[in-house]
């Protein structure tokens, strides 16, 4: 149950953010037309934006970007997170509690920018959670069963330099078990590590490019 209410949170805030984008970029380019004099620099996933007369310091329009990915792995190609060994297999076949291997992926992130004006835009924060959900044993068991896995998540900051630039902190989490297989499910167990392990990292991304949509 805790799995589907996260679930139904990230799609009705990705949805909720698509929603006021859309018309906070239509009014946007309408004040644009009106002001030929408004400058701005490229960036690699939207257009840097010089702050108007009516931005507001905290909270602007335009303070949400983020998007939401729905996955299918297809049977023989289940996605593996890295929790269960590949021979999960003869450690009970198609009984084998070890079978968190995924066959449906919801994914998403969410940037926040709560700074209109000042050099404080240009810091934004930003989560990426992705939930899986499937019950196969590789070469044993393939089903279509929707039960949760578990989470993947991770959350950080960034800084807008300039030009595309953006110095970023992440901190990713170890991977979250949920519901009846939040325990030790055996040999073939490889515990909650999961795909990539925990981490911190610093780094600078660079964009380019520009949007067709």
């Amino acid at each position: 149950m805790k799995a589907w209410t996260w679930i139904l949170a990230l799609l009705a805030l990705i949805s909720g953010v698509a929603g006021a984008q859309t018309s906070t970029s239509l009014a946007v380019g309408s004040t644009s037309q009106a002001n030929s004099k408004a400058t701005s620099q490229a960036s690699s996933q939207v257009t840097w934006r010089v702050p108007g007369a009516d931005d507001r310091m905290f909270f602007p329009h335009d303070m949400f970007w983020g998007w939401a990915q729905f996955d299918l792995a297809p049977p023989h190609n289940e996605i593996d997170p890295n929790l269960c060994a590949g021979n999960a297999r003869q450690y009970g076949g198609v009984n084998a509690p070890c079978s968190l291997f995924a066959r449906y992926m919801l994914s998403g992130i969410l940037e926040v920018r709560p700074f209109g004006r000042g050099q404080l835009r240009r810091l934004m924060v930003f989560g990426a959670p992705t939930f899986l959900f499937g019950k196969t044993v590789p070469k044993t068991l393939y089903t279509w069963s929707p039960d949760a896995i578990g989470i993947e998540h991770s959350w950080g900051a960034g800084v807008y330099i300039a030009k595309g630039f953006e110095f970023r902190v992440t901190q990713h989490f170890l991977f979250d078990r949920l519901g009846a297989r939040n325990k030790y499910l055996g040999t073939a167990d490889l515990g909650n590590n999961g795909p990539w392990g925990r981490y911190m990292s610093v780094g600078v991304r660079k964009s380019f490019g520009t949007r067709r949509w």
